[in-house]
């Protein structure tokens, strides 16, 4: 059964948070985002670990490298076991593109909030996935990770290897922004170690719906961590605003 909690304010019937996690992440991992941002948006917020992470199934390896667009499918299957339905998703990274496919296939969703997204694969993301793999190998990160995870092998081999595969390198979500027709904001550090603000403006200029940008000067790739204060704020103003909204 695929690992999940529900966290912040006691569900009400309105506007619901939904947390798809990164491709290293957990429900651990997120830290206290989900509930920060749920107590302080007065939303109810399901976070959950996808098959393979955390306390959830492996998955089998090796990944498709459709891995996330897979994700993206059943995703529904999740939401309606849980009874929610036309959530906000906040995503992070490999979840904040889950969120761009499912919205952009169809999923009724009421906002996006893309924290370090990816559409299309870049330099920087092959080069320093490739040192995570090395670190993997050399240093503590094992054993850090397996404290997140049932099987930190599963979950990092599975990410790891998709990416660095050759034929990754034509993996691209473009073709689905045209179809994100809700609120969108787009959260991204300045000096994000995996990704440019080349994927913020492929985003923003892409989109059907309206877009707000938050660029974290002095982040890395996990805003929502290192500058915690300004990032669950401006999240927070973002989703109130959709929950007052009709």
């Amino acid at each position: 059964m695929i690992e999940r909690i529900w966290v912040g304010p006691a569900r009400s019937g309105g506007r619901e948070l939904v947390f798809l996690h990164e491709g290293l992440g957990s429900i651990t991992q997120w830290r206290d985002t989900p509930d920060a941002i749920a107590r302080a948006s007065g939303c109810a917020a399901l976070v959950y670990a996808r098959r393979g992470y955390g306390r959830s199934p492996p998955a089998p390896l090796p990944r498709p490298l459709t891995y996330m667009h897979d994700e993206a499918v059943e995703l529904p299957e999740l939401l309606a076991a849980e009874r929610v339905q036309a959530p906000i998703l906040i995503g992070h990274s490999d979840g904040a593109s889950i969120a761009i496919i499912a919205a952009g296939s169809g999923l009724a969703v009421t906002a996006l909030v893309l924290i370090a997204p990816h559409v299309f694969v870049e330099d920087i993301s092959v080069r320093s996935i490739a040192l995570a793999g090395e670190a993997y190998r050399t240093t503590d990160l094992r054993e850090r990770l397996a404290k997140h995870h049932a099987d930190a092998d599963n979950a990092f081999w599975g990410w790891n290897r998709a990416w660095l595969d050759p034929a990754f390198r034509a993996w691209n979500l473009e073709r689905f922004l045209p179809h994100v027709t809700v609120p969108v904001l787009i959260v991204q550090g300045a000096a994000d170690e995996y990704g440019t603000l080349a994927q913020v403006d492929a985003i923003a200029s892409q989109v059907g719906g309206p877009v707000e940008t938050l660029v974290v000067a002095g982040a890395g790739h996990s805003p929502h961590r290192t500058h915690a204060a300004e990032v669950h704020a401006r999240i927070a103003a973002f989703v109130i605003a959709r929950r007052q909204a009709p």
